[in-house]
């Protein structure tokens, strides 16, 4: 493959947690500070290594929206050199052809979108439940809302839900100019306010299936109130999720339902999940961690207490810091974990 430029910044993708996380954040970094990078060893720690349709579908989105220089934008690639050039608001429509995640297509290229001086309008079509993702839930009940605190403005709708293996699930964001920058602090978690849940079926015959596990989640919860989610699309599938809100914080857990797992025995394992989060202390859980350190890298900074320090965490303050001028802290020693983002 021959170098674009002379001058880029080397990753290799085999290291940390392996995943595509490396890619989608050096995606959104570049276009950021304008630097380029080239990725080897894209995945490595997959068992299908390179870039699989999801993947390659933000590479195309970034391009698109940075007009960048690309090599080794195809199915399967190991290898990738990205140059952007200028990020361009606008309006924008993208389609993974799968059940792949339209949620990580959207936080590749939410972050170069929320420091353009317009609006832009972002329509991506795929899965919106995927047991390897953030699900739109979490977006639009737990990320968006966090990084509210620290002044971004994201308009979030979940038009049709996308599971696996169909996918053709439906999303927009309406993405608008990051005017104030806010430091995020979110150390004190108080008491619980109240603790709230969801369950929704899709195209399933089996109609009992999200009361049974709203009863199961009742009696391993404290629940306030169980809400039934309606929703529209032609693939197949059930999700659950237990909202836990305190007066600073919301913070949501998810689950999908499988063929081979009763509904009692998919809400029990959301249930532990649930428990073991409250037994920390912690406000933030480990997927919304690694999510909130580049948002507050770009911004004003700030600290959180997180339930734990995931590779998937470790891997992201890495990446930040080889693109950024920013001290990122990541402290286990004491329980709840403490992570600091400071701008240099």
């Amino acid at each position: 493959m021959n170098s674009l430029i002379d001058s880029i910044i080397t990753i290799d993708g085999a290291q940390g947690e392996g995943g595509g996380q490396i890619l989608r954040t050096a995606l959104s970094l570049s276009m950021i500070t304008g630097k380029a990078f080239t990725l080897t060893n894209i995945r490595a720690g997959r068992k299908k290594p390179g870039l699989m349709r999801q993947h390659l579908v933000c590479v195309q989105s970034a391009q698109q929206i940075s007009n960048a220089k690309v090599e080794g934008a195809m199915l399967g690639s190991q290898e990738l050199i990205f140059q952007p050039q200028q990020v361009q608001a606008g309006e924008y429509h993208f389609q993974i052809g799968s059940a792949g995640s339209t949620t990580l297509v959207l936080q590749t290229i939410l972050p170069a979108l929320l420091l353009q001086n317009e609006s832009s309008q972002i329509s991506i079509q795929g899965g919106t439940h995927n047991p390897l993702a953030p699900s739109a839930d979490f977006i639009s009940m737990c990320f968006l809302p966090t990084l509210q605190k620290i002044g971004v403005e994201v308009d979030f709708q979940l038009e049709k839900v996308g599971f696996m293996p169909i996918g053709a699930g439906q999303i927009r964001a309406s993405i608008h100019p990051w005017l104030d920058r806010k430091a995020l602090n979110l150390c004190e978690r108080g008491d619980v306010q109240r603790i709230e849940s969801f369950a929704g079926c899709l195209n399933l015959d089996k109609t009992d299936i999200n009361q049974r596990e709203l009863d199961t989640l009742s009696k391993k919860l404290n629940i306030d109130h169980a809400h039934q989610m309606h929703m529209h699309g032609v693939s197949q599938g059930n999700a659950l999720a237990v909202l836990v809100k305190f007066a600073a914080h919301q913070q949501l857990f998810t689950a999908l339902g499988t063929m081979n797992r009763s509904a009692e025995r998919v809400a029990n394992g959301l249930a532990s999940e649930v428990r073991q989060y409250l037994g920390t202390g912690a406000m933030v859980d480990e997927y919304l961690a690694d999510q909130l350190l580049l948002p507050l890298a770009l911004g004003a900074g700030g600290s959180f207490t997180a339930s734990h320090i995931s590779e998937h965490t470790r891997t992201q303050a890495q990446m930040i810091q080889r693109f950024m001028d920013c001290d990122i802290q990541l402290l286990e020693a004491e329980k709840p974990c403490h992570i600091t983002v400071n701008r240099t």
